[in-house]
């Protein structure tokens, strides 16, 4: 059985990027290709980054290439994107996970919110114990099975084990971010399942909002990317 696992590199960036838009002019900071301020690249570790840099914090999105097949593949079917947040400020700006939400445009344009990662790990742990009882149900039902159910269960509970620490210490926190600690980084979950969401399309459509400093940014992707678009383009080695 699949595990729950994601790439789990920190994002580092030193780029310098004229600023897109005026200090407080807009509510909403939309990513749009090919305007200034905004980035992208398809690397080779399999990761689509989206930047968005203004002269107060630079936000980068990371999302598998593969995210559609992995999200339908894991114990709980959930999206999910890497995020890192860098303050370019004099002050302090608060980062809140449990602000983010992700839009499945192609899906009756469902929302989700991100989910908060203790829940995810206490979902995970009664849905491993719900296979631990049913396990038992069947071995005492077919002993001439046991081994091969005792290894299915220990299968299990490993791959809960791994997600439940992946999730402990690589997902994004709510965090005060200054000029003597500038950026934060981590993952954020979201459901993929509702009454909303079934079979994946060709190509799935979706809108990533952060919450940054009374504005919001605004990631608009699509995965796969069309060919000839983004997916060709690379960001330049240093």
């Amino acid at each position: 059985m699949q595990g729950f696992f994601f790439h789990a590199s920190v994002l580092a960036f030193a780029l310098t990027v004229s600023s897109a838009f005026a200090k407080d002019a807009d509510l909403v900071l939309r990513w749009i290709e090919g305007q200034p301020g905004c980035t992208f690249s398809a690397d080779d570790d399999g990761l689509y980054r989206y930047g968005l840099w203004n002269e107060d914090f630079a936000v980068v999105m990371a999302l598998d290439a593969d995210e559609l097949r992995k999200a339908s593949h894991r114990m709980q079917p959930t999206f999910a994107v890497l995020l890192t947040v860098r303050y370019r400020g004099k002050d302090s700006m608060l980062v809140k996970p449990d602000g983010i939400s992700l839009e499945f445009v192609k899906h009756y344009h469902d929302v989700h919110a991100a989910i908060v990662p203790a829940d995810l790990s206490a979902t995970l742990r009664r849905d491993a114990d719900l296979f631990a009882q049913q396990t038992a149900r069947d071995i005492s039902k077919h002993p001439e099975k046991k081994s091969e159910e005792e290894s299915l269960l220990q299968e299990r509970q490993k791959d809960v084990q791994t997600a439940v620490e992946f999730l402990r210490t690589h997902s994004l926190r709510a965090i005060q971010l200054d000029p003597s600690h500038p950026e934060a980084s981590g993952w954020v979950f979201f459901s993929a399942k509702s009454k909303w969401i079934g079979d994946w399309r060709k190509q799935e459509e979706f809108v990533l909002r952060v919450p940054l400093a009374h504005r919001t940014v605004e990631f608009p992707f699509a995965l796969p990317p069309s060919q000839g678009e983004l997916v060709l383009r690379r960001r330049p080695s240093p």
